[in-house]
């Protein structure tokens, strides 16, 4: 940049039109590297050297019109570098900052953990594109369409149903009605210019729409065609969670009616299974579980009595007491069902754990292990306390059912012995707060 202004100056003072030129393309080339306002250098240089040339020059004789029209051609030329010079960095930053959001996107697009975060993360990176300052993500729900992810003036509407505006009967079902009736909830000087893209998974289920609006200038085609990108990257991840949750809800219901099966060996616990879960999930809740947890819980407390398959009928049913003999072939159900369930490997180690040492005791003195305090996992530890109250409550071949209040109190009698202190206070304020209509708690 210095050679090419050295190089302006002299040829200034030299007077040398040829030399003037050149050295104002040097000028332009070296400094459309930097941008910004040097960029603009060369076309503002060029003029004023040239004009410096006719006064130090005045005594020589006047430039014609060749030389005038060489200067005009040159001062065009210098225009051109400079306008593709500022087209060529403009084109540069929007790829950068395209490749730095989507790097950043992709990771919290991995990162989220249901469809709310793969929703907020996919916003958040069209947010940092600057393709537009009003952003939705709009997806039915329940038959409605509405706004799961927004920025811009959109946010107001965050989570709201999209209904027709002016009492219109019509139902906004096809795409193309909703985006009419997102972009309403805008000013109209907000929305001169819009983009609405579907989204789909690989399969090629429509999971929703971006709405992108902005009131400067239309959508080119270049930012068209990253939105229409991201919306199959955001559209493979919505339909990759979908795939998981269609999974583990096939899961949760196979594992639902095993446990449901299992008490038509156990007669006399009709109803035991679906109970103890409900009660289960509801104290691990209340204990801020995070939904992973009570989710191994709930498939722990399906699977709980999965081993009481092998135990024989003439045990199993037997009216009277047990001998040691009989005692231990029931206390085995723990360990056969544990181990019966080692093969299903999307059975996380908290079910399995429940499964094995839901009979172990806080004082030490259960089984199958004989574990001690918080060496019990937690889940068994939790559930332990439900199991016992609902056996309480419930009539059995060796007793009949106790009464409610009778029940709690044993349950607190325990608490440090039998139970964890802890989770039994977290029971028993579940219980003390039960409505009158739950019949789960209050039966």
């Amino acid at each position: 940049m210095v050679l090419g202004i050295g190089a302006l100056g002299y040829a200034a003072w030299a007077g040398q039109q040829g030399l003037l030129a050149g050295a104002a393309l040097l000028l332009a080339v070296v400094t459309a590297a930097p941008g910004g306002v040097l960029r603009w250098l060369a076309l503002v240089a060029y003029p004023a050297a040239f004009i410096a040339a006719l006064a130090l020059h005045r005594g020589q004789a006047v430039p014609g019109l060749p030389e005038l029209l060489g200067a005009l051609l040159v001062l065009g030329m210098l225009g051109v570098l400079v306008l593709r010079g500022q087209a060529a960095g403009a084109e540069l930053a929007w790829a950068r900052r395209t490749m730095q959001a989507l790097q950043i996107g992709s990771e919290r697009l991995g990162e989220a953990r249901d469809e709310g975060g793969i929703v907020k993360a996919g916003v958040d990176i069209l947010a940092r594109l600057n393709v537009a300052p009003h952003l939705a993500f709009v997806a039915y729900r329940q038959g409605t369409p509405r706004i799961l992810g927004a920025r811009g003036a959109f946010e107001w509407y965050l989570g709201q149903p999209i209904q027709p505006t002016d009492d219109d009967s019509r139902s906004v079902q096809a795409d193309h009605w909703v985006a009419e009736e997102v972009l309403l909830l805008l000013k109209r000087e907000d929305r001169p210019h819009h983009h609405v893209v579907p989204v789909y998974d690989r399969a090629e289920r429509h999971l929703g729409l971006l709405i992108l609006a902005r009131a400067d200038r239309p959508f080119a085609e270049e930012e068209t065609a990253v939105v229409a990108a991201f919306a199959r990257v955001l559209g493979a991840q919505l339909g990759q969670w979908q795939a998981i949750r269609d999974l583990h809800d096939a899961n949760d219901l196979t594992l639902r009616s095993l446990g449901a099966a299992l008490e038509h060996r156990d007669d006399d616990t009709g109803g035991h299974t679906q109970r103890v879960v409900d009660i289960s999930v509801q104290v691990a809740r209340r204990l801020g579980w995070d939904e992973e947890r009570v989710k191994a819980l709930r498939w722990g407390a399906y699977l709980h009595d999965l081993g009481k398959l092998a135990i024989p009928d003439r045990v199993l049913h037997k009216v009277g007491p047990l001998d040691a003999a009989e005692r231990r072939i029931i206390q085995s159900h723990t360990t056969v069902g544990y181990d019966m369930l080692q093969d299903l490997h999307f059975l996380p180690a908290e079910t399995l754990d429940l499964v094995r040492y839901h009979h172990e005791r806080w004082d030490g003195s259960g089984y199958p292990v004989g574990l001690r305090g918080q060496n019990i996992p937690d889940a068994a530890r939790l559930f332990a306390i439900v199991d016992v109250y609902d056996a309480l409550t419930n009539a059995r071949p060796y007793k009949p059912a106790w009464p409610r209040e009778q029940a709690l109190t044993e349950i607190r009698l325990q608490a440090g012995r039998q139970f964890d202190p802890q989770y039994v206070e977290a029971f028993l304020r579940l219980m003390a707060e039960a409505r009158p209509d739950d019949v789960s708690l209050v039966r």
